[in-house]
């Protein structure tokens, strides 16, 4: 018997009537023969909700007790799914992340699965009942809640069809994955397929359709994963392995994103050493740097620009105030108002040009861009967020997005 992982997005179970709805596609699958786990975020705004209530309580919650508490969210869903399924006469169990065997790290609100004990799920399968399980949550080797942040119901399903050795389904309250945000390009095309590297691409560049560590797991044990519709049977997107019936385009998507800011600090003695220090600081306070430029030395003397998330502005000023200590001259601009956007495709690798036309529509448009970085098979550019939608029609229209 054939077992497949489906994982319903918070929207999608929102209200009880659409928990009804959920049940209706799980009843017809497992009607079609498969075993089937099930998978669910916490009903609609419900996380949110939780963690607005823990800052009434205090500015900065423990991290331990607030994965405790927004642990909560799913063990609803999970409880209300399993009882309506058996209403509907299909037997049916609810887990935990912990009951269904999710062993992670030991990072609150950020955690990483380090391992997944099967034995009760499939034993449950063995016995013919649908399993419902709780995403975005597991527990330690302490013995602690943990949550897996952003995204992590989507981790929990891949991470599950992983074990399962099952194809994964995501359903969410979007059709597939487009080759633009359609909300910031209308005429964007969906894309029936997408491999792997692209979308882990993607999903890192902003592009909020999958989590980009559910994208590496898939990757990593070839999980064919299906981003669908929760409300229709309108055909999806499948992410996987390139092959060849999949058209490689010199560009796949263009990711947008409003949530980075751009640092610079000016005047830092030419060192390699300095360099180093700012960034090992920045680094031990979890700032995540994305783009870096650093200028030609100038009378001993460089700047050095970096783009970070909007949400860590206050640590920014926090840190870079700190390195007035060492460094009396420097002085820190910070820029808001940035939008990175980025062109992502396979076929970057073998067809030169890309960034020369992107260069060439900001020159003829008067786009101002302020960083530039590349992979192989990627380009992003930090522009003023005013140039954002003419970049994003302008670059969609030459690449047939």
């Amino acid at each position: 018997m054939t077992t497949i992982v489906q994982k319903y997005g918070g929207t999608s179970i929102g209200t009880i009537d659409n928990i009804k709805s959920v049940a209706k596609r799980i009843i017809k699958r497992k009607k079609q023969g498969n075993n089937v786990v099930v998978v669910v975020s916490a009903m609609g705004k419900s996380t949110d909700n939780l963690i607005n209530m823990a800052k009434e309580v205090t500015k900065e919650p423990c991290k331990r007790e607030l994965d405790m508490l927004v642990s909560t969210g799913e063990q609803v869903t999970i409880s209300l799914l399993s009882m309506t399924l058996k209403e509907m006469g299909y037997d049916s169990i609810s887990l935990t992340g912990f009951q269904a065997g999710i062993v992670t790290n030991d990072i609150h609100t950020k955690a990483k699965i380090s391992d997944i004990d099967i034995k009760k799920v499939n034993n449950y399968l063995n016995d013919g009942k649908i399993v419902v399980v709780a995403g975005f949550q597991g527990i330690n080797n302490k013995g602690d809640i943990t949550t897996l942040g952003r995204g992590g119901s989507d981790t929990t399903a891949v991470a599950l069809a992983a074990k399962l050795n099952s194809s994964c389904e995501i359903y969410t309250d979007v059709d597939g994955v487009y080759s633009v945000d359609p909300r910031q390009y209308p005429n964007s095309k969906k894309l029936d397929y997408i491999c792997y590297e692209e979308m882990l691409e993607m999903a890192s560049l902003g592009a909020n359709i999958m989590e980009s560590r559910a994208v590496e797991i898939g990757q990593k044990y070839c999980v064919p994963i299906y981003v669908a519709l929760s409300t229709s049977e309108k055909k999806g997107t499948y992410i996987k392995e390139f092959d060849n019936t999949m058209e490689e385009k010199v560009i796949t998507g263009l990711t947008v994103s409003d949530d980075d800011l751009m640092v610079t600090i000016n005047n830092i003695p030419y060192d390699n050493k300095n360099i180093s220090l700012i960034f090992q600081k920045l680094a031990e306070n979890s700032v995540n740097i994305d783009m870096i430029s650093q200028t030609a030395p100038t009378n001993g003397y460089i700047n050095v620009s970096f783009t970070a998330p909007e949400d860590s502005i206050n640590l920014i000023k926090r840190l870079t105030e700190s390195f007035k200590e060492k460094f009396k001259d420097i002085n820190t601009e910070i820029q808001k108002d940035i939008t990175k956007i980025s062109v992502v495709g396979l076929g970057m690798r073998d067809v030169p040009g890309v960034a020369a036309k992107i260069f060439k529509i900001f020159s003829e448009n008067n786009i101002e861009f302020k960083l530039v970085t590349t992979s192989e098979i990627r380009i992003s550019y930090a522009i003023n967020t005013e140039g954002k939608c003419s970049a994003v029609k302008l670059i969609s229209e030459e690449f047939n997005l």
